[in-house]
């Protein structure tokens, strides 16, 4: 794909998935603002990424509320305040908490900052990398997808989360 792939995908995924774009605005800003989430924000990030899958929402949301909010407080604060944080640290800072996985951690850094983050998923690993290995969802995954995305990103100027976006959607539009 070339910048006005990427950036025509990317406004489809925003147009087809209008709820979670919103709510991913909104909970973006509210990261950025604060530098830390509350359970509650924990609780929407896996609404956000569940709402579809009742029982995985519900057993992942039942994990997530046994952090006391004085924990989720200090790890997501730690994991977020530090101006060039190491990836991998936030990464395994963020899945210290109870229900967080890599996937969900890799939610928190995009919703956070979308210029340097993307979500872990399928599409953008077969997009960039090929077929994805067994047992993908792990931090040292994420970071080799995450080097491939900024170095997409960075060849067309386009914030990380915007080819992430781009990949999704195109992938969605391929399986129907």
């Amino acid at each position: 794909m070339d910048k006005p792939d990427y950036l025509m995908w990317s406004r489809k995924y925003d147009k087809a998935y209008g709820w979670q774009a919103q709510r991913e605005r909104e909970l973006g800003a509210k990261f950025r603002k604060n530098k830390a989430l509350s359970v509650k924000d924990l609780a929407l990030v896996v609404e956000w990424k569940f709402k579809a899958e009742p029982e995985k929402l519900q057993r992942v949301q039942e994990l997530v509320i046994r952090n006391t909010e004085e924990k989720v407080q200090r790890i997501t604060s730690q994991s977020l305040s530090l101006p060039n944080a190491d990836d991998l640290y936030r990464i395994n800072c963020l899945t210290t908490l109870e229900g967080i996985s890599p996937v969900l951690a890799s939610i928190i850094l995009t919703f956070f900052d979308p210029v340097r983050y993307g979500i872990f998923d399928h599409a953008s690993w077969r997009g960039l990398l090929g077929n994805a290995p067994p047992g993908l969802y792990t931090p040292q995954n994420y970071l080799r997808l995450l080097s491939a995305l900024r170095k997409t990103s960075a060849k067309h100027n386009l914030d990380v989360r915007t080819i992430d976006k781009a990949f999704y959607r195109k992938t969605q539009d391929e399986a129907t």
